[in-house]
């Protein structure tokens, strides 16, 4: 197995925007894409990238629009379908088949996306999403953006709304979160478009209408990784999933909840390569 897989600052375009990306192994090999979900960054699937790029593939980790060093949506459009476009658009931009990976907003984008591409795509791998989900689920991450609109004073401070609304785990040591914050005003704000926080942009109507008609549309095989302990995706969610999506494989992450893929993506590479193997072997 190789060693240390170097890392690759890149920019790819989007759907009238630029999205920054990291990209590990080698560019000729066949693309597996990332997509993190809401509030995240691309920092939140390194460990899988670098793992799929020891196996041989490229690995490329993307900052959604509006998130981390993409850029902000100049007519300031987050909805579902938005994310969904520039998915298409890495894909048009890549040019060959590919992987697409996400978790939460992203995997919701990369199904909406790639469902449109069936050609470019080989494997959507979906981490803890589906078309069907709870509301009631979804109000801590409201909730979360709601603790973030004012900033906070310090890290420590938005290491607990971590804690608090998405169920992350406390940090022994917080310092590594300054990546994913900038400085304004003596306060410290996530690295994200505010407007993406948005009620308008939290589950609205649209979103559900546009999950069910990819879920309905999609040819390439789908495998949902479900949590145990998700509040958003439930066992009546997987089973409407099925029933749309035929070909769809469902898993269990045991023991966590939604937002697991942010401490522990380097397991998820693990079940990924299997699936990988089966569609996109090398």
């Amino acid at each position: 197995m190789p060693g240390t897989i170097a890392k690759n600052r890149i920019n790819v375009p989007g759907d009238g925007l630029t999205l920054a990306a990291d990209a590990y192994g080698d560019p000729a090999a066949p693309p597996v894409c990332f997509f993190h979900g809401g509030g995240q960054s691309r920092r939140s699937w390194t460990g899988s990238a670098r793992r799929v790029a020891q196996a041989g593939y490229y690995g490329i980790t993307f900052d959604l629009r509006g998130h981390g060093e993409s850029g902000w949506a100049p007519d300031g459009d987050y909805l579902l379908e938005a994310y969904g476009r520039d998915v298409e658009a890495v894909l048009q931009a890549l040019g060959r088949p590919a992987a697409l990976v996400g978790a939460s907003r992203g995997g919701q984008a990369a199904l909406v996306g790639g469902s449109r591409h069936p050609d470019l795509v080989r494997l959507i791998m979906l981490a803890d999403v589906a078309p069907h989900i709870h509301d009631t689920g979804v109000n801590e991450i409201r909730a979360f953006f709601k603790a973030s609109e004012v900033g906070f004073t310090s890290l420590e401070q938005a290491a607990a709304a971590l804690n608090q609304h998405l169920g992350q785990p406390l940090l022994p040591d917080v310092s590594g979160l300054a990546k994913a914050m900038r400085e304004q005003g003596g306060r410290l704000f996530w690295h994200w478009d505010p407007r993406t926080a948005e009620p308008q942009f939290l589950h609205p109507p649209s979103e559900g209408e546009a999950l069910v008609a990819a879920a309905r549309r999609v040819t390439t095989p789908v495998v949902l990784v479900r949590a145990e302990l998700s509040e958003i995706v439930s066992k009546e969610s997987v089973q409407r999933f099925k029933d749309l999506t035929p070909q769809l494989e469902v898993e269990t992450a045991a023991a966590v909840g939604h937002m697991f893929t942010g401490d522990r993506n380097d397991s998820f590479a693990e079940r990924l390569l299997q699936h990988l193997a089966r569609h996109m072997p090398l």
